[in-house]
């Protein structure tokens, strides 16, 4: 088994000669027998276990096990605790998602600290039958159904190759000592449910149907990797960028823009195939900023209909527009509402505003340049505000004497989509907006005949 651990390492260039590893080390009987391989291997590492407090006495074990073996073999241990139930409860994630979470961020966090260059886990062939099972229920498509890569990232999994039989057969024949986890013979966690009670009896089918699968797996692996590079090449062409925005005009995934007659029905007009074609382009392109699958058939329905419609991703918004989809970065913002000071020179993203108390003589000059807002002073309730814009915002632009629904006003003023979302506004303490920074004030608070003293705002752009 370490010719076929080396041959493995090498084909896909896992561990370079003087690579030092993070060992995920749990004491079960698959990371044992990576460890001991390693060893054998002559590769330098250092063990990473995670005490995740699920199972009572017997992680406390575990805990114990790994830190014995480490000092045995002279190899150094990190271990660390989590309080695991109260991290998945304060997110709404299952504990399944929570430890993962939590030991995959140490792990980065130790191989940065030690400057190593990898991490090491003892994931193998089974493992990957069982996400393909996973995956598979989950209505995943290539990517997801592919499996595990060798490498991804400084992630690297030297046993991938090994089914689960032969891991345990070399621990035997070795003499390899592991922690038992009675939770895997429970099917409460799906992939249990896979592990114990599916592919005893996809072994049923036919003999090898399991290196069948795992021979499956491998050609799904390479052309996914063929379907990125080509996918990277097509959205490279479609997709415009301007500036911070990203544009997918309507044309570049209509029908008619994009297939070979072989994805066209038997009348020569669209068939099912060309519009799940145009779809998978639009959700490509949006997935890999966070976008889910539903989100994205909402806006492939919403397209030319739903002029104006904003879906979000943790990360960025993509707007309906009338010709095109727009894409940007929601930015960072440490509150919706930031409250002023009146005579204080402030600095707010992305606006720099100085405010100024001043008297209205008989020689006062009426700044009407946009990036200035003068108003009466008495008209105002402080304190103020700087805030972003919200739906069914209105205020009475300058010049008008009826309101005006913001979103209409930027309609008017030929706003991007993102304008609209990085504008500010200066509110007052009754929430009437005093003046969409950098572009109109409010026709209520201008200065009028009786002003006696201005409340004035400065914008410097940066």
């Amino acid at each position: 088994m370490i010719d076929q651990f080396k041959a493995y390492i090498n084909r896909y260039n896992l561990i370079a000669k003087g690579d030092k590893l993070v060992l995920a080390l749990s004491g079960g009987i698959d990371s044992m027998v990576l460890a001991d391989l390693l060893l054998k291997a002559k590769v330098e590492f250092v063990a990473a276990h995670c005490n995740f407090h699920l199972r009572g006495h017997e992680s406390d074990g575990d805990d114990w096990f790994v830190r014995k073996f480490a000092e045995n073999r002279g190899i150094q241990c990190f271990v660390k605790h989590f309080e695991t139930e109260k991290y998945a409860a304060k997110y709404g994630i299952s504990i399944e998602m929570a430890a993962r979470d939590l030991r995959y961020a140490w792990f980065e966090q130790l191989r940065q600290q030690l400057g190593y260059g990898k991490i090491a886990v003892a994931h193998h062939a089974d493992d990957q039958a069982e996400t393909f099972f996973i995956n598979l229920l989950r209505g995943a498509g290539l990517n997801g159904l592919k499996g595990m890569k060798p490498q991804n990232g400084v992630i690297i999994r030297p046993l991938l190759w090994a089914s689960r039989e032969q891991i345990r057969k070399y621990a035997v024949e070795n003499h390899i000592v592991w922690r038992e986890d009675h939770t895997n013979v429970e099917s409460v966690y799906l992939r249990n449910r896979i592990r114990n009670q599916l592919l005893p009896v996809f072994d049923e089918l036919q003999p090898k149907a399991r290196q069948g699968l795992y021979k499956s797996l491998e050609h799904l692996a390479a052309e996914n990797e063929l379907y990125r590079m080509l996918l990277k090449e097509k959205l490279a062409q479609i997709v415009e960028r301007d500036g911070e925005i990203q544009r997918l005009p309507y044309s570049a995934i209509s029908p008619s823009a994009v297939g070979p007659s072989t994805l066209r029905g038997a009348s020569g007009t669209a068939g099912s195939g060309t519009l799940a074609f145009t779809f998978q382009l639009l959700f490509e392109w949006l997935r890999q900023y966070g976008f889910s699958t539903d989100q994205c058939h909402f806006i492939y329905d919403a397209i030319r209909t739903g002029i104006g419609n904003q879906y979000f991703s943790p990360t960025h918004c993509v707007v309906i527009g009338r010709d095109e989809l727009q894409l940007s970065e929601i930015k960072e913002k440490t509150d919706d509402e930031i409250q002023i000071e009146i005579g204080e020179e402030e600095t707010f993203s992305p606006v720099h505003l100085q405010f100024s108390k001043l008297e209205r003589t008989a020689d006062f000059i009426i700044n009407k340049s946009s990036d200035v807002a003068q108003l009466d002073f008495d008209k105002l309730r402080f304190p103020l505000t700087l805030r972003h814009w919200r739906h069914a915002d209105r205020f009475h632009p300058l010049g008008m004497k009826g309101s005006k629904l913001l979103s209409d006003f930027f309609v008017d003023q030929k706003f991007t989509e993102y304008q609209k979302q990085n504008v500010w506004l200066l509110v007052s303490a009754d929430g009437e907006i005093l003046w969409v920074v950098g572009y109109r004030i409010d026709d209520r608070f201008k200065i009028v005949n009786d002003t006696k003293t201005v409340f004035e705002c400065r914008l410097g752009r940066h």
